[in-house]
């Protein structure tokens, strides 16, 4: 008897390897994101940028290039990227509560506040938006508000 599991992942492998060829930004976009789990930031931005090279619209690159930008604690990098994701797709989630964690960064809190909103309100399952409001909320000292996010 043939077993399915091993047929089923080669075939959804020659998927995956089909899609990455026919856009060879999602590669860089992908391995940027294996550096950025592993925190290698450098090696990441060097992939998102190379992924935007090919690119120029892909969203998802500029907002994970914020990510690695931010942490590297490079702020103003970190917003533009972001600023640029939501340009190219306004419905990124991630990316506003990114710029959220950027503005906290710069302890910009209401600019913080404002952007984690806007990401709860795309998508309230989205925990790091809670997370980083939260982290917001307690920059301003405004604990009630601060624990109440970090407690969803």
């Amino acid at each position: 008897m043939i077993n399915a599991v091993p047929i089923f992942l080669l075939i959804l492998c020659s998927i995956l390897f089909a899609v990455s060829c026919a856009n060879p930004a999602l590669e860089h976009l992908e391995l940027g994101d294996v550096y950025s789990e592993q925190e290698q930031w450098d090696l990441a931005i060097d992939e998102y940028s190379k992924a935007i090279e090919l690119d120029p619209e892909l969203a998802l690159a500029y907002n994970n290039r914020g990510y690695a930008y931010g942490g590297k604690e490079r702020w103003d990098l970190a917003i533009a990227d972001c600023d640029k994701a939501i340009e190219l797709d306004p419905e990124l989630t991630m990316a506003y509560s990114n710029r959220g964690w950027a503005y906290g960064g710069k302890e910009q809190w209401d600019l913080a506040i404002a952007d984690c909103d806007k990401a709860i309100e795309l998508d309230p399952e989205l925990a790091m938006a809670y997370s980083n409001r939260g982290w917001a909320y307690g920059g301003k000292e405004q604990w009630d508000l601060a624990i109440a996010d970090c407690d969803k």
